[in-house]
């Protein structure tokens, strides 16, 4: 019997930004974008009114599909992505561990014909094929005075 076994991390999210893209070059010259995904969830309580859940999730996008996220979709636009979970560590100025779990988006599909441009209408769903081996560190990006990066 052959079985196959599923890809065991993969993550599929339809929401909306809750900022601009951000795009950052490494100082190997990589482009990486991050975003950050507000996803909804509506529910019935036990008393029978509905109620809505947002979770926050943070998205890191790399290369060529970085570049067109930053350039094609701005606050509030809804997308469609798969990608993995990743978890990213750092040390802070002060010496504390931080760390946070973030989705590697691996392909996007923009959701608003605004999102858009006329030249890339036949070309929605966008893919970038380096990002799965991808990684990124907080060396390698482009530091913030804030704690956590982004």
């Amino acid at each position: 019997m052959n079985l196959r076994i599923p890809e065991q991390n993969k993550v599929l999210l339809v929401g909306r930004l809750t900022r601009d893209p951000d795009l950052r070059f490494t100082p190997q010259g990589k482009p990486v974008c991050r975003l950050s995904l507000a996803v909804n969830r509506r529910y019935k309580d036990s008393n029978g009114e509905w109620r809505d859940e947002t979770a926050f999730v943070p998205v890191v996008v790399w290369q060529e599909l970085a570049e067109r996220c930053a350039r094609m979709l701005k606050k509030a636009s809804p997308i469609s992505l798969e990608g993995r979970l990743n978890t990213r560590k750092w040390i802070t100025k002060e010496g504390e561990n931080r760390s946070v779990l973030e989705v590697v988006a691996q392909r996007i599909q923009f959701l608003s014909k605004e999102d858009i441009l006329p030249e890339e209408e036949s070309e929605t769903r966008i893919s970038s094929a380096s990002a799965e081996n991808d990684s990124v560190t907080e060396e390698q990006t482009t530091k913030s005075d804030e704690d956590v990066p982004f």
